[in-house]
């Protein structure tokens, strides 16, 4: 899809420099589904690898769960692959049948093993069926990418990702709390589904994510913007941030807590938890002959004080440059 002549004039705490975007079409990136910098436990709570292996299904490689079935020869694999070859046994070319493989579901039944994420970090160890519950919540797991402009398969921890975002997305990286965007589009009435930047703030040690963008809400066209943090929502909870647009002696304020990457941009986009603003009053707000969006956008972010001396991570607003 195209986007014609969007261009972005940020300036982040008084530095100011021109970014012009020339969206055509966008990529679908394949990036190896991998994290860096990781830190490994001791193997000594790695699962034992003979039962391991024997509840790995042959087909999808993924840890068997009732109902496992098996073929007249014991050969075993999981019940969504039962489907998949057919009712023939990978292996042997048996037919299957509906034959339960109940000796390997009451092993499994048994075992205590640590989360599939020990690699990452996670020092936990469930009983074989209540891991998978852990695991789609663990802490340890993976991230997916932030980047909203194509469906990436990149996911990893929050070091890799900003240097992902950096090298295979180009996405403009800034320092600082504050930020000073200006955004341009010579034709505001063609607005369709598409994400129009992604810029990545680096302060107090942590790193975010603001989106802009043009989407359809029902039938009227309206621009949003929105603040994400890389990590954990239980830590995005220690920071806030604060959006305005404005002009002509009017404004719009947007205060609020950065969503955590967990939520995918689409689900925080479509709960509307961010700035919006109808078209015509961005038009409004772009002055002229409200012919081309000029949309000035400040902001801040900024830490909550818990038990901390007043002054303690307090970051001074630059707004206005």
């Amino acid at each position: 899809m195209e986007l014609d002549n969007v261009q972005c004039l940020s300036s982040v705490d008084g530095t100011e420099e021109e970014i012009l975007h020339h969206h055509t079409t966008h990529h679908k990136h394949q990036f190896p589904a991998k994290a860096n910098n990781v830190t490994v436990v001791p193997s000594a709570i790695a699962p034992a690898t003979s039962v391991h292996e024997l509840l790995e299904c042959p087909v999808c490689t993924n840890s068997m769960y009732p109902p496992i079935h098996q073929c007249r020869n014991g050969h075993t694999l999981c019940s969504t692959c039962k489907t998949r070859v057919q009712n023939r046994c990978p292996t042997c070319r048996q037919e299957l049948g509906d034959i339960r493989c109940l000796a390997l579901e009451k092993v499994a039944e048994s075992l205590d093993l640590p989360c599939k994420y020990y690699n990452l970090g996670c020092p936990e160890i469930f009983p074989y069926y209540s891991k998978l519950k852990h695991e789609a919540v663990c802490n340890f797991r993976p991230y997916n990418c932030p980047y909203a402009g194509s469906e990436c398969s990149a996911v990893g921890d929050i070091p890799f990702l900003v240097a992902h975002l950096k090298d295979d997305h180009k996405v403009d990286m800034h320092t600082g709390c504050t930020f000073n965007h200006r955004y341009v589009k010579s034709n505001p009435r063609e607005v369709e589904n598409a994400t129009w930047m992604l810029t990545v703030f680096h302060c107090f040690g942590q790193y975010f994510c603001l989106h802009f963008e043009a989407f359809q809400l029902g039938i009227a066209p309206v621009y949003m913007a929105f603040l994400r943090f890389m990590g954990d929502e239980s830590e995005a909870g220690s920071y806030s941030y604060s959006l305005e647009v404005g002009a002509n002696g009017r404004k719009l304020i947007w205060e609020g807590t950065p969503r955590s990457i967990r939520d995918s941009h689409r689900k925080v986009r479509d709960s509307h938890d961010g700035l919006i603003i109808q078209r015509n009053m961005a038009l409004f707000f772009s002055g002229g002959d409200r012919k081309e969006l000029k949309l000035r956008v400040t902001g801040r972010i900024w830490k909550e004080q818990q038990n901390h001396h007043p002054d303690a991570g307090v970051c001074i607003p630059n707004l206005f440059s």
